[in-house]
């Protein structure tokens, strides 16, 4: 594979110098490439291009756990060891995670409700545990505020807002869309912090009208909604940290398509055997259909 380093590279750098680098011999070099190419280097050579197809389509977000479990559902036969090799030779990378930090803040004038989840992030079905969240996003403009609804038995963004300013309107506009789109039935527990968006009068009513039961983490505890910090964190390492965006309008279009076509569609969670949150939920109606035939 270093032979073919330097052959990709020829035109870019000194053929002694990569040589000298890869502690290889020029001669070994020229040798080499008026052989003929083995069958299992044709092979990584079309394994590469679908290793680079899947990692450009992740957005640069994949290491080699994810090619390989993506390669292996379009059935291409491959090994794990055999795509990270590849990937480093290939200098393929997954971004890494930066933390984030919290800005909502409690209303103590409001009562918060109890902690129903007590860090018990696991749900049987769909519509069984929401949990809800604000993050920020800088940009040109100012900070362009995300509110995100989170189902947790697939970890798919049901209902999600955005706007300039943090309000409990921007919560209420993610919760509703939400709520349109699954229509839950009378039981759902919602989780969220104790922030005064969420405490608000307006919000809790909406609640109650489709008779949701609220949940909210301890003061000051933030794990106690790890699922839904975990997608912000996703969100900014895979997307948000990677741009810088002049204006608000900008920022929406990448979150927009980052949230519907990527992240819910086609983004592959290790906690969900490597199944995107939309084919997690569809395997779930197919069993279910399948039980009850």
């Amino acid at each position: 594979m270093r032979f073919q380093f330097i052959e990709k590279h020829c035109n870019e750098y000194p053929v002694r110098l990569m040589c000298k680098v890869l502690e290889v011999s020029p001669s070994g070099y020229y040798t080499w490439r008026k052989r003929p190419v083995s069958a299992r280097e044709e092979a990584n050579q079309v394994l590469i291009k679908e290793i680079e197809s899947v990692y450009n389509d992740s957005h640069g977000t994949y290491g080699s756990p994810r090619v390989y479990q993506a390669l292996k559902a379009k059935g291409i036969p491959c090994s794990e060891n055999r795509v990270a090799r590849l990937m480093r030779l290939r200098h393929l990378r997954s971004k890494r995670v930066r933390r984030y930090k919290v800005t909502t803040k409690r209303n103590k004038a409001r009562r918060a409700a109890p902690n129903l989840l007590k860090g018990n992030f696991t749900a049987d079905q769909p519509n069984q545990k929401w949990l809800a969240d604000i993050s920020y996003i800088p940009t040109g403009e100012g900070w362009l505020y995300l509110a995100t609804v989170l189902d947790l038995y697939s970890r798919r963004v049901v209902g999600w807002a955005m706007a300039e300013r943090m309000t409990s309107q921007l919560v209420q506009a993610a919760l509703k869309m939400a709520l349109l789109q699954r229509e839950p039935e009378p039981g759902l527990i919602h989780h969220s912090d104790q922030s005064s968006q969420y405490t608000d009068d307006d919000y809790q009513a909406l609640l109650a009208s489709w008779k949701i039961q609220p949940s909210m983490n301890s003061t000051g505890a933030w794990y106690d909604n790890a699922p839904q910090e975990s997608f912000y964190g996703t969100l900014k390492n895979e997307l948000i940290h990677h741009h810088e965006y002049p204006t608000r309008g900008e920022a929406m279009t990448d979150i927009f398509t980052y949230i519907e076509t990527f992240y819910n569609q086609r983004r592959l969670h290790s906690s969900l055997g490597y199944l995107s949150p939309a084919a997690y939920e569809q395997l779930y109606y197919q069993q279910q259909l399948a039980s009850s035939a």
